[in-house]
């Protein structure tokens, strides 16, 4: 681990996502995708209500985090040999300064549909947090991009690629680390960088050869590429966390398990959790994983006691799923969208809209925006009767998560950045 910038004077951080127009994660405020914007445009094309566009060379499937006027992405080349940050100004799509955190000439494989920049940046007041897995992990200063610390000492292979963002709770910075060879959460001191605590992963896959006794399936069946969650239970916060075959709660200062819900055969768990009515909503990944609601009261292992219903049909494997009052919405990565009754699990609509999705979907007004990966983008009703309100069309597809800043809706393609505003 190398420091700098000890001497560093630190501004009390105003609660993510409480200043207007920031968006702090791929998440957003509360890291729910919803934003709180009642004007957002629900049509647009590259000649309609397109207010810049910044084109952006390299394959990163990060989304764009916002804060006050600026917008971070992380960004890599296809082949991985180096990583860095962009910040834009948010009202002019300017380049405001493209910083590089690192040279790495001989990079781990990744998979063709992942990028070496798919973990987002995580944001609070004059800070800005990025990692791009074992490689780096780093704290930069939000105005000029000098890097005050890094971690190039974390060892995991990641198999496919990264593509677990960090997550800020308090004093510190959490990170997953969900490789074929360790599988750990690790929390850090947001100021320094140092170690606080680190937990291994307590369910582990391993399909032993009964000749060689070494695992026959170690890389995919034990991978993972979520990103927690805190959740008040009980007068406490939670950290809940997905892994490979298994759905986890922390104590968040302390890293101990309380619980966990275990599903084997099911890997690669891509989305992020979504929390309300007491319940954990929660797609367990690839190998045909349900969507599972987990009531977030127990202790110890409570796979066959706290699962309060289960969904089989429609269930997204990289898009997160998006709850708005009972109702929890969703659609999966071939383009059924799907509304279930939050609290039943009961299926209130399904609908084919087309595509092919890893973006997760975005509430605002009422409406639900879901954006594809040929360029599509499709707005519909939060309700409980389908109703498309517009469909969109932009050069390129999605494959990060958009976001919401004032009334500008900011969106990241495979080709560029854009700021859309009527």
């Amino acid at each position: 681990m190398r420091m700098r910038g000890l001497s560093i004077i630190i501004i009390a951080a105003t609660a993510a996502g409480a200043v207007a127009g920031n968006w702090p994660s791929y998440r957003g405020p509360g890291d729910q995708g919803h934003s709180d914007a009642g004007k957002l445009p629900t049509e647009w094309s590259e000649s309609q209500n397109i207010a810049w566009k910044l084109p952006i060379k390299g394959k990163a499937w990060s989304s764009p985090v916002v804060w006050g006027d600026r917008i971070w992405v992380t960004n890599a080349p296809p082949e991985g040999t180096r990583g860095s940050v962009i910040c834009v100004h948010r009202d002019t799509g300017k380049k405001l300064y493209e910083k590089r955190l690192f040279v790495n000439p001989a990079p781990q494989y990744c998979h063709p549909f992942n990028s070496y920049a798919s973990p987002s940046a995580a944001l609070e007041e004059g800070r800005v947090y990025v990692t791009f897995g074992a490689p780096f992990t780093g704290c930069l200063d939000m105005k000029t991009g000098e890097v005050l610390w890094e971690r190039t000492d974390f060892e995991c292979n990641h198999f496919r690629g990264a593509g677990s963002s960090p997550f800020i709770y308090k004093n510190l910075l959490i990170l997953h680390f969900d490789g074929s060879d360790h599988q750990f959460v690790v929390a850090m001191d947001k100021n320094t960088g140092k170690t606080v605590w680190r937990t291994d992963r307590s369910v582990d896959y391993k399909d032993l050869d009964p000749e060689t006794g070494k695992p026959k399936r170690e890389g995919d069946m034990r991978k993972a590429f979520s990103t927690p969650v805190i959740m008040k239970v009980g007068g406490r916060d939670l950290l809940i966390s997905q892994g490979s075959m298994a759905l986890y709660a922390y104590e968040p200062e302390t890293g101990k398990e309380v619980w966990r819900v275990e599903l084997t055969g099911v890997h690669s768990g891509s989305t992020r959790p979504v929390t309300g009515h007491g319940l954990v909503y929660m797609p367990m990944g690839f190998g045909k994983g349900p969507l599972l609601a987990v009531r977030a009261d127990g202790k110890g292992n409570v796979t066959d006691t706290h699962v309060e219903w289960k969904h089989t049909r429609v269930v997204p494997t990289k898009p997160s799923v998006l709850l708005s009052g009972d109702l929890l919405f969703m659609v999966d990565d071939g383009g059924i969208a799907a509304c279930l009754d939050a609290k039943t699990g009961d299926e209130i609509w399904k609908e084919r809209i087309g595509g092919n999705f890893s973006a997760s979907p975005l509430l605002a007004g009422g409406n639900i925006y879901l954006f594809d990966e040929e360029g599509k983008a499709t707005v519909i009703k939060a309700a409980r009767e389908f109703k498309v309100v517009a469909e969109n069309q932009l050069d390129a597809g999605c494959m990060g998560s958009p976001a919401a800043s004032g009334e500008m809706l900011i969106i990241r393609t495979k080709e560029a950045l854009y700021g859309i505003k009527e």
